[in-house]
């Protein structure tokens, strides 16, 4: 692992904000580093407010959209929303299909079949809407790109709304209206939303022409919470405030899917990153491993008895999907071992059965093996298709419109994307991409970097530093969890590695002086595996790590706690 320590802010700035905040110049100093820079901002920062949201009209095509939705109300159209199969296509579905039936509007939903459809607007789809007399579909999380298929629409007399947040390209598709404020002709103040919140800006326009407050809305954000913390996008500026209100939602009134799907966790609270590990892999689960469709039913079941039935069968796809990501991730490995290709700067593995619903998953976890570039294909139909993830600063999206040539399809984010291609194409997209990685990814980016924010003394840290700290949140994206190093430090002698293996460190640390003369404060500290470093902390020697801090309850106590990321001589 590489230590970086972020840029130190402005001296003069930190100590103004100190000041007019009456904080101490270490919280100063992370707003600062965040582009807080006056009191008016760190109030925003600190009480997020729905005043604070865009007029949702600042969007391009937005009228068109609302009057077209308005004009099927009216006329008692019947209305197909149509969403991807992942987290943030289902809670897009989800939201805008329930607010749509509390307006009176006629809608059915659809989800593309992941194995038989793929990903985005599909001509099934279109025949669905066409074979189910469907005047209007809207689109969400896809359908930016799906020019051709908007066309087959349009000869069919369908008209389509598209509510997407990826990148656009070359020509827009044709139709009533394309809201994406990735668009280069859209002039949003922010660029940043995901499928789910452009979706969510288009209810608030709907909302907004029937002179209602947006506050109505709040019950729906429990939905783009979780699309936000699914997607991994920016936490700050309008997200900032979807996902402050939306947890705050999930952690009171969420909605009957929702709250059975988290009845059995046993936290007072659920945090963004608890969304990610618990409620979004479950979600995912059904269009991994059956069809997205699940998802949606569960997410707009109003029985709460039914929606524990689906959060169960639900429960037993997430396990079969845990237990197939295993599996082939295991097989994944032996093959980049059998065909020796540690010293490439990408991974490229092909397994013809392996199951395409978490192919996504065990491309993250090679990175966590092999740090660089990584695409997992599969067989799908005549086709490969496969997986991409990145590692931090590097655009695999860049580099695989470097690799067009090889490819038939493909779109997605600068770290995580899908492509389809011929099988003869294989070998040489594999190689293409190994050139275009190689010439364009600078070396240290092939290490495992942690930012660190700040070098802090443990005299520094006590309980009103982290209930200030706790205000940080909702973490993500461009507002990450502050990472803090120290240096000078020692086990108090009790240290050991705990957990199956071994794989995890324990210990009770302090900063400065000698054995058995310490005066400073102690903090208990785990190191998630970092069990094979308990060695550089054996003998009261001295050391330094960089860790977050977070709150450690044994036995109705509750204690300060450093969760170490890592730990050097």
């Amino acid at each position: 692992m590489r230590w970086t320590l972020k840029p130190k802010p402005d001296e003069t700035l930190v100590a103004e904000l100190s000041g007019r905040l009456g904080v101490p110049s270490t919280i100063a100093y992370l707003l600062v580093q965040r582009g807080i820079k006056t009191f008016a901002e760190a109030k925003k920062f600190f009480r997020p407010s729905l005043d604070d949201l865009h007029d949702p009209f600042l969007m391009q095509d937005m009228r068109q959209a609302v009057d077209r939705i308005n004009l099927a109300i009216k006329n008692g159209e019947n209305i197909l929303v149509y969403g991807d199969y992942d987290v943030d296509g289902t809670t897009s579905v989800a939201l805008m299909r329930s607010y749509l039936e509390a307006q009176g509007a006629a809608v059915a939903s659809y989800i593309p079949d992941r194995y038989t459809e793929g990903y985005g607007v599909s001509i099934q789809g279109i025949d669905f809407a066409h074979d189910n007399d469907m005047a209007l579909i809207v689109a969400l999380d896809c359908g930016i790109k799906a020019k051709e298929k908007v066309a087959y629409a349009n000869k069919l007399g369908i008209d389509f709304i598209i509510c997407d947040h990826h990148r656009p390209g070359p020509e827009i598709p044709d139709c009533v209206a394309v809201l994406d404020p990735k668009r280069e002709d859209c002039n949003y103040p922010y660029d940043e939303l995901c499928g789910c919140g452009v979706g969510f800006k288009l209810i608030q326009a709907l909302h907004q022409c029937q002179d209602l407050p947006v506050t109505t809305l709040v019950p729906y954000l429990d939905l783009v919470a979780t699309a936000i913390a699914a997607d991994i996008v920016p936490i700050t500026g309008e997200n900032r405030v979807l996902a402050h209100f939306g947890l705050e939602v999930i952690n009171t009134l969420p909605r009957n899917g929702i709250k059975a799907l988290i009845d059995n966790v046993n936290k007072k609270e659920l945090t963004i990153t608890d969304v990610v590990f618990i409620v979004a892999p479950r979600i995912n689960a059904a269009g991994r491993i059956k069809h997205g469709l699940h998802a949606v039913e569960l997410l707009i079941e109003e029985d709460f008895d039914m929606a524990c039935a689906m959060a169960s069968g639900i429960e037993g796809l997430n396990t079969e999907r845990k237990d197939l990501d295993a599996q082939i991730t295991k097989e994944a490995l032996a093959q980049i071992e059998e065909l020796k290709e540690q010293e490439r700067k990408t991974t490229v593995v092909f397994g013809e059965s392996w199951h395409k619903g978490v192919i996504g998953i065990v491309a993250s976890r090679l990175i966590e093996t092999y740090y660089r570039p990584t695409l997992v294909f599969t067989k799908s139909g005549e086709k490969l298709a496969a997986s991409a993830r990145s590692v931090k600063g590097f655009d695999v999206y860049e580099a695989l419109e470097g690799c067009a040539e090889h490819i038939e399809q493909f779109g997605g984010h600068k770290y995580a994307a899908g492509l389809t291609l011929l099988e003869a194409d294989y070998e040489k997209f594999k190689q293409k991409f190994e050139e275009v990685v190689s010439t364009t990814i600078p070396q240290h980016l092939l290490t495992p970097e942690i930012s660190v924010d700040l070098e802090l003394e443990f005299d520094e840290v006590n309980p009103k530093f982290y209930r200030i700290l706790r205000q940080f949140a909702p973490f993500g994206p461009g507002n990450m969890t502050p990472v803090f190093m120290s240096t000078d430090l020692r086990d108090t002698g009790y240290g050991k590695c705990v957990g199956a293996d071994d794989l995890h460190l324990k210990c009770t640390v302090v900063q400065h002086g000698v054995p058995g003369q310490y005066q400073g404060p102690s903090f208990g500290a785990i190191g998630f595996n970092l069990g094979s470093k308990c060695g550089l902390i054996e003998r009261q020697k001295t050391f330094k790590a960089v860790y977050s801090i977070d709150l450690n309850e044994w036995q109705g106590n509750v204690s300060l706690q450093l969760k170490l990321r890592d730990i050097q001589e």
